[in-house]
């Protein structure tokens, strides 16, 4: 149960740390001059967020079998 808990805090810590990582990569180099809020916070929830949720994912997996 311990590993459950882990995997889901690392999918939610990934998440909103790749979403925060994509909406401020998208406002600092995007060239977008009319949407620019709207196209961060697509490219967050749909592209960054789910990376960083992967991501954190498999962090939790590798960390806890090292560990184990």
């Amino acid at each position: 149960m311990r590993k459950v808990f882990a995997a889901l805090a690392a999918l939610v810590a990934g998440y909103a740390s790749g979403a925060f990582v994509g909406a401020v990569l998208v406002e600092i180099f995007s060239g977008n001059r009319h949407d620019k809020s709207l196209e961060a916070v697509m490219t967050a929830a749909f592209v960054t967020g789910p990376l960083g949720a992967f991501t954190g994912l498999l962090a939790a997996i590798f960390w806890r079998g090292s560990n184990s």
